[in-house]
């Protein structure tokens, strides 16, 4: 057997987190083609099979499972390692992973997060997919449900709710929809277009930053948190509340990181500035036509 290198190793990750090869080659700038051939490679190499392959996507085996336990527990300890390199030189960086829109409100108020005088550093990773902190993926995570993993800690932030928003003063009768692709659409907001109104879906795009300018340009209409929709001066809610969208929001952290200064410091500064927008979160301020 051959030994993997550890590039090979980081498409794995990759392929895994990411769910198969679309969500990999976006992030690795590797086409779909070359990425499922280096992990054809990849099981040659170690001797086991590591994925299911369907058309769905690609589905971990329980050898495929094993060595990504051990990939995250090598990330882990590298980042430890690094994180006390950092703190010899004087300066760190926090790593937040965050959805979209939440993504969106922290870089809208940035210098409520990082302030003049502040050691540390921010990296910002913005994405659908479940903040992954066990294994010191990330610093601080914002999840839509309590986690369940025993080394984590958590805060509730509040409850975010959701509706239909189309541009303001639109046509009533209008039946277009706009939406993220089926692929990319991990989120049950992203989903519910897909569910209820698939026919009548007239463009996608794979990121869900587009969908109020799209919305806004008079393409059609989407679902968006309320937070988003209620906060755009060219939107307006088309029907009520989608309650069975509604779920609470959680900061969390590593149960052992999160007394570090650096990290125990955004975490509240974030925690404050989510709950300063907890109405709106909540979709107790309705945009009115």
């Amino acid at each position: 057997m051959k030994n993997a290198n550890w590039d090979s190793y980081q498409l794995f990750l990759q392929v895994a987190r990411l769910g198969g090869l679309t969500g990999a080659s976006a992030a690795s700038g590797l086409s779909p083609a070359t990425i499922g051939r280096r992990m054809l490679d990849l099981e040659q190499e170690v001797g086991r099979t590591l994925f299911s392959r369907s058309q769905t996507g690609y589905r971990l085996t329980r050898d495929g499972q094993a060595l990504l336990d051990h990939l995250q527990e090598m990330e882990a300890a590298a980042r430890k390692v690094e994180a006390w390199r950092q703190s010899g030189e004087g300066g760190t960086t926090v790593r937040i992973t965050a959805g979209t829109w939440v993504a969106w409100l922290l870089t809208e108020n940035f210098a409520a997060i990082r302030m003049p005088g502040d050691a540390f550093a921010i990296a910002l990773t913005i994405g659908e997919a479940r903040a992954s902190l066990a294994y010191r993926e990330s610093d601080i995570g914002i999840r839509a449900f309590e986690p369940e993993e025993p080394n984590l800690a958590a805060r509730q932030l509040g409850e975010v709710a959701y509706a239909v928003y189309v541009r303001r003063n639109a046509v009533e009768t209008d039946e277009r929809w706009i939406a993220v692709g089926e692929e990319e659409a991990i989120s049950a907001y992203l989903r519910w277009p897909h569910s209820h109104a698939a026919a009548d879906i007239v463009a996608t795009v794979n990121r869900p930053r587009s969908l109020p300018d799209l919305v806004r340009a008079g393409a059609g209409k989407t679902v968006l948190p309320c937070f988003v929709g209620d906060l755009h001066p060219e939107l307006q809610r088309q029907g009520g509340e989608l309650p069975e969208l509604r779920h609470r929001q959680w900061i969390v952290m590593n149960a052992e990181d999160r007394h570090r200064p650096e990290i125990r410091t955004v975490a509240d500064r974030m925690t404050k500035l989510v709950r300063s927008y907890a109405d709106l979160f909540a979709g107790k301020r309705p945009s009115r036509g």
